[in-house]
This record gives structure tokens, C-alpha cells and sequence, in this order.
């Protein structure tokens, strides 16, 4: 693990609330007008080019012989070129800073990064990891039984999702066409989503794998992160509805995932790790993890519509509230033996507290479209999205000063085709 000081300091300047001071070096795949891809890191407001740096000497090119992407760098070589970056970023090395025309060429807003996915995942899983999320929807789909059906409490569930789907940060997201059946006609029709959500989730990125056949232990399962990210698992829930009988999601979820382009990783999130909710029953012993496996990170949805000039936070929650952990959620994934392989993504699923305004989607906060949202100086409301609506979504993670963000995660939803 490399956890930089609380106390450390940088040359390059860090406005006080940014999500990206020299505790954090996430990284990012940046594809800048005039400049080739790579790999970059954020530090303040600015994007340090990995490849340039390279090419200069100052980290190796034996070590990290391609920074055009992420092939190779696993959660050791990861930590290892972060560890590097922050000593050539710190405050007291003189070997980037006193080089005006190499921080030139290696330093960029990222305003002007045109950044990417970071990593186009070979695998998508969509975790339900949200227990107050779960339980919400039980309540409203099933109100003459218990919100959490039998196995909640004894695995992780999830399913496959579509990883060619995944999109960056920015993206426009068109509205889904699909089967829809109303309660009171006899047969459905076809058309747009009328009932087009967001999903507030956080995203895990594998650093390596396990071939076919064997497990990853809960107790070792972090040493495969390389890093988290934003998810925002866009659901079209008229369509959800009719088709999830009785295998579950399928087109109600596979046309669009918008993930956050900072790849953050833990040792970043270190200082921020809590031991999260009781889990009753005992997980089985496959499931069982020690010490504080949870994090305890902010996060925030904002909603703007095309008339309105400013956003307006519509819930704010925290990662702490998932049932399930990050290391269970690996273990549980593995535990028949499947592969997994460098950059697959996981989501946790909708993440969602106990109280309204701390709710993960539309579905909830607006409790199934009886509840309209209010956005701020237009004088409309929402139950679900409708077109020219972005959705941004933040994280971050703060304590006594210190602040680790990830960034936003966003998107604009456009008419179907």
C-alpha cells in the first residue's frame, strides 16, 4: 500500500474543495485535441501526461513500456507509477517543476483532456448491493411480501450486464425503444421508454484475474482492484417492468452505462474505510471479511433540465450504505470458478439510504412517480427523466481537511431514433 501523507504538498496548485490534491493521483485515459492518447493523472486542475514523462526520462520506459492505456498496469505497477508521480509532483522535487518548457508539454487543463473510458471493460456485472435500495423496490413491487426476498441476506445478487455499452463521462444517451405493457391491456406495444431512470452507483475495475476454475478469496479479492469509479446504470423501468419476468433485466438496462473517467484507487481511499452495517445472518465462511471493508464516500445526483440554468440536487447518499462489500462482491462473483480478467467492470448497484432525499433513482425519490420532484427556478418537476435532461452524478470522500474526489459522472438524455 502507498498512502501519501495527509501533510503533503504540491507545486502544482490545488484550489481548496478540489477533488483531485496529490492525496488522491487518480488516473485517467485522456485523448486531447493535438496530442496522442495516454494515460494521465489529475492533480488539481490539471492533467499530467504519463507518456511525456516517459519520453523524458524521468519515469522508465523498462517499467512502464506502454502508457498509451492501462495494458499492464496492474494494482502493483499502478501503485508503483503513482508512487513515482507523486514524488515528481511534490512540492520538494525539482525535477518536473524547475522544467518550464517539460511542464509545458507534460502539464494540461483538464478541461481540454477529452477524456475517455478508462478502460473498455472485456465484462460488465451489475451488482444489487443496496439494501435500502432493495427494499424499496420490494416494497413498491411487492407490497403483500417481505421487501427482501429469501437470499438477499445470504449472497450478492447480480447478473451480466452489456459491456459494449459502456460509455464515458458526457456522453448523450438515448432514450430506449422497447416492449410495454400496461396493467389494464391485454397485449404490449413497442415504442420509446416513458419511464427513463438513473442508477447512483460506484464501479470496480480489475486489476488482474484468476483463470477458470478457481476462487478469489474475500480476504484477498482488493489485491484484483485497481480502482473505483462512478456508475450511473441507466434503467428504462416501463420496459424493466414487463420484460424482467422471470430471468430479469436484459434490454431495460443494456443500452447505455455511463462511468466517471477517474480511475481512483485504495490506496487513495484508505483513510476513508469504515467497517459499514451489521450483516445479520453471518455471511457463509466464503463471504467472511475482517477489519473496515467499507468507504465511507459522498455521494451526490444532480438534475438539470434543458430550461433550467442551474442543477438542482435532487439526493445525496453514501457508499457506506451497501450491504455488500467490495471483497464479497469478488469473492461471490468467483466462487464457482468463473474467470475474471484485467479491466472487467463491476457495479455495486444502486446505492440508496434509509430516508427520502438519500434514494438512488427516480423509482424512489419519486416513489414510483406519486412523489414529482421539484427543480430549482424553472417550476417543473420530475417523476422520471425526460429529453434534454443531464443527470450528473459526484463522489467524494472527506475527512478532517482532506478531500478525495472522483470527479463527475454524466449524461444527457436525448429523444430515441
Amino acid at each position: 500500500m502507498f498512502v501519501v501523507p495527509k501533510d503533503a504538498t504540491s507545486w502544482v496548485e490545488c484550489p481548496a474543495g478540489c477533488d483531485f490534491p496529490i492525496q488522491n493521483l487518480p488516473f485517467g485515459l485522456a485523448a486531447p485535441k493535438g496530442r496522442p492518447e495516454a494515460v494521465v493523472v489529475a492533480i488539481g486542475e490539471m492533467a499530467l501526461d504519463t507518456g511525456v514523462l516517459v519520453e523524458a526520462g524521468l519515469l522508465s520506459e523498462e517499467e512502464f513500456p506502454i502508457l498509451d492505456c492501462f495494458i499492464e498496469l496492474d494494482v502493483e505497477s499502478l501503485r508503483s507509477l503513482r508512487r513515482q508521480v507523486f514524488g515528481l509532483l511534490s512540492t520538494e522535487d525539482p525535477r518536473l517543476r524547475d522544467n518550464a518548457a517539460l511542464r509545458k508539454r507534460a502539464l494540461f487543463p483538464i478541461a481540454d483532456a477529452n477524456l475517455q473510458v478508462p478502460i473498455a471493460p472485456g465484462s460488465f456485472v451489475d451488482f444489487y448491493s443496496g439494501i435500502h435500495h432493495a427494499s424499496n423496490v420490494g416494497r413498491m413491487f411487492r407490497p403483500d411480501s417481505p421487501p427482501l426476498l429469501p437470499n438477499y441476506r445470504w449472497m450478492p445478487i447480480a447478473y451480466n450486464g452489456r459491456a459494449n455499452t459502456v460509455v464515458e463521462s458526457g456522453s448523450e444517451v438515448v432514450r430506449p425503444k422497447g416492449q410495454k405493457k400496461a396493467p389494464d391491456t391485454e397485449a404490449p406495444v413497442f415504442g420509446p421508454c416513458e419511464e427513463l431512470d438513473f442508477e447512483l452507483e460506484m464501479g470496480v475495475y480489475v486489476s488482474h484475474g484468476q483463470d477458470p476454475g478457481k476462487r478469489i478469496t474475500a480476504a484477498s479479492a482488493e489485491d484484483h482492484v485497481l480502482g473505483l469509479v462512478i456508475v450511473n446504470d441507466w434503467s428504462a423501468r416501463d420496459v424493466q417492468r414487463w420484460e424482467y419476468q422471470p430471468l430479469g433485466p436484459f434490454l431495460a438496462k443494456s443500452f447505455a452505462t455511463t462511468v466517471s473517467p477517474w480511475i481512483v484507487t485504495l490506496d487513495a481511499l484508505a483513510p476513508f474505510r469504515v467497517e459499514g452495517m451489521n450483516q445479520d445472518p453471518a455471511p457463509l465462511p466464503h463471504l467472511r471479511v475482517q477489519g473496515a471493508p467499507h468507504f465511507d464516500i459522498q455521494l451526490e445526483v444532480w438534475l438539470q433540465s434543458a430550461k433550467a440554468k442551474v442543477p438542482t440536487r435532487i439526493s445525496r447518499t453514501n457508499m457506506d450504505q451497501l450491504y455488500w462489500s467490495v471483497a464479497q462482491q469478488i469473492a461471490h462473483m468467483t466462487s464457482n470458478g468463473t474467470p475474471l480478467e484485467f479491466g472487467d467492470l463491476f457495479a455495486t448497484g444502486t446505492i440508496s439510504g434509509s430516508e427520502p432525499g438519500t434514494f438512488g433513482s427516480l423509482l424512489e425519490l419519486s416513489w414510483r412517480g406519486s412523489r414529482p420532484i421539484p427543480l430549482n427556478g424553472t417550476g417543473e418537476t420530475r417523476t422520471f427523466l425526460e429529453d434534454g435532461d443531464t443527470v450528473t452524478m459526484k463522489a467524494f470522500a472527506e475527512r478532517d481537511g482532506l478531500r478525495v474526489g472522483f470527479g463527475e459522472c454524466s449524461g444527457r438524455v436525448v429523444p430515441s431514433r
